[in-house]
């Protein structure tokens, strides 16, 4: 069975980034910079700049983390910011913010050892949000 080879990388359908299938084959004029991926949560083909995910890739890796905030989820966080997390004893890097459908934060986070995860940032309590709503 052939591997397959999954990126992350920004969904311009989605708005959001998202897994990405590398597609073999697929027709492209510049073949050794870019190639065709179909995103596997709305199924759109997209181009992809390889370059780009080459760069990306083991940026987490490479990272300086003394650097690194402390991740808890009542904090907001920019792109690209260094964090820790204390109950992972993991360094990672963070590579894409969204909202979630009930309207909540969620930060994509590219760690060392534990590969790419989701986290939620700027949590409220809920007696604050029922107030302001």
């Amino acid at each position: 069975m052939a591997k397959v080879k999954n990126v992350q990388t920004f969904c311009s359908y989605c708005g959001a980034e998202r897994t990405i299938e590398l597609v073999k084959g697929a027709f492209s004029d510049d073949a050794e910079t870019k190639q065709w991926g179909k995103c596997k949560k709305c199924k759109q083909m997209i181009m992809i700049d390889i370059t780009q995910i080459q760069l990306a890739d083991g940026s987490s890796k490479n990272m300086e983390t003394e650097n690194a905030v402390e991740y808890s989820p009542k904090n907001s966080f920019e792109i690209g910011a260094a964090i820790y997390h204390k109950g992972w004893d993991d360094f990672g890097l963070v590579t894409g913010k969204e909202i979630l459908s009930n309207g909540q934060k969620s930060i994509t986070v590219d760690f060392q050892k534990s590969g790419i995860k989701k986290l939620i940032e700027s949590i409220t309590n809920q007696s604050q949000q029922s107030e302001v709503n």
